[in-house]
């Protein structure tokens, strides 16, 4: 039941996203637009209480309270990001708005924004931790929490891995290819 409510949790996010901005765009009715944008949060209100309900009930920690926990943390840190990406392609497609601007390719620029992004990441991992040591806590029964206590450290191997590409864009960046013609004059 609860991989299926992440699953419609998922839906939801993007539906309700959509709906938004659709109202906001090309219906022309900008309140309603924003009022659908704010429900999108209230989504992630209903998947941990849901979760915690479940584990109440006495239902075993599997993969589903791990996913829960990690949908909640990344929605959190990168809901405001994608909102914003997806208002800014709207904009532009239906508004009339000048097209967004794409993210950096190169160099320190690039580092920057990679960065960024692994902030992002930091933040849904410490949700997603805080999160799962509040369900290990509540169960109580160190046998039973262990699949809790993996899902902990696939977590922090998420944000690991996003670190070594932050630092790779950082140590290594990347620079743009010059154009054959103006290299072949040189």
């Amino acid at each position: 039941m609860l991989v299926a409510l992440i699953g419609a949790a998922e839906v939801g996010f993007w539906l309700l996203l959509g709906a938004g901005l659709v109202a906001r765009y090309p219906l022309r009715m900008p309140r309603l637009g924003g009022a659908l944008l704010l429900c999108v949060p209230l989504i992630d209100v209903l998947l941990p209480t849901a979760t915690a309900l479940d584990l109440r009930r006495g239902a075993e920690p599997s993969a589903a309270p791990g996913l829960a926990a990690l949908y909640l943390g990344f929605t959190v840190a990168y809901g405001h990001y994608l909102i914003r990406w997806a208002d800014g392609h709207a904009a532009h497609r239906w508004a009339g708005a000048p097209p967004p601007a794409k993210p950096p390719r190169y160099g320190a620029a690039r580092a920057r924004h990679e960065w960024r992004l692994w902030t992002m990441t930091l933040v849904a991992v410490l949700i997603a931790l805080a999160v799962l040591q509040a369900m290990i806590w509540a169960i109580g029964d160190p046998g039973r929490t262990d699949p809790l206590r993996g899902w902990q450290f696939t977590a922090l191997r998420v944000l690991g891995i996003h670190g070594l590409i932050a630092v790779c864009y950082t140590v290594w960046p990347r620079r743009e290819s010059r154009p054959r013609e103006a290299a072949g004059r040189r």
